[in-house]
């Protein structure tokens, strides 16, 4: 089967599965998942599945990706803050409708990647650092929109505290791995209302920059 084809087939199981906002679809449907893909798991970049990406992260299942874009109930003006970069696929997505991403990644192989990937496709709009993602973006605060893309048991109050009057966060929360929900947060002028929306499994939201191993450097000879 063909990389369109199977890419075909994703779409149609996402719209079968839930994702029925247009835009969020068109998004999925322009980014190619395959280029944020390990090489050895290319040939499943369009199966509904999660795939690991190194350092104990995976690039999410494209329904989770979905469900989750269209959670944020997004739209082209707005400026959106990414925790999480990971592999850059999630963010790849947004930048196909809002205005503007700001992705935070801790680990340091991740983030040169993914960076690089930004280059490669002229994601332009898409801004990524490095750094402790449980701290946001202050100096870009606020968001109409944050997403969080690992799991905790209450949002980091300084995230709450970057999301505008009116803004939404989608963030999965919970005890442990095996009882998160994802759930979407309104901030209101009166605080937080809470919507628990569907269960995942993501990876802890960790604070400060990972301490991921150095390469060793290759020597002349």
């Amino acid at each position: 089967m063909s990389t369109a084809a199977r890419k075909i087939r994703l779409l149609m199981l996402l719209r079968r599965n839930g994702v029925t906002d247009v835009q969020v679809l068109r998004a999925m449907e322009l980014v190619p998942r395959e280029a944020f893909v390990p090489a050895t798991f290319r040939d499943q970049a369009y199966e509904d599945t999660a795939l690991p990406i190194g350092h104990g992260q995976t690039i999410s299942q494209p329904l989770v990706v979905g469900l989750m874009t269209q959670a944020l109930e997004l739209s082209d003006r707005m400026k959106v803050l990414e925790v999480g970069t990971g592999s850059g696929y999630q963010a790849a997505v947004l930048s196909k409708i809002v205005r503007r991403v700001y992705s935070v990644e801790r680990h340091r192989p991740l983030f040169l990647e993914a960076e690089e990937k930004f280059k490669e496709l002229r994601l332009h709009n898409i801004t990524a650092r490095l750094g402790d993602g449980m701290k946001g973006w202050p100096e870009a605060a606020p968001f109409e929109r944050i997403l969080v893309t690992a799991g905790g048991l209450e949002p980091p109050a300084e995230l709450v505290a970057q999301l505008a009057i009116g803004g939404i966060m989608v963030i999965p929360l919970g005890p442990d791995r095996r009882e998160q929900k994802v759930v979407r947060l309104r901030r209101t002028d009166d605080g937080l209302e809470r919507e628990e929306l569907w269960p995942v499994r993501f990876v802890p939201l960790l604070p400060d920059v990972a301490s991921d191993p150095v390469p060793p450097v290759e020597q002349a000879g």
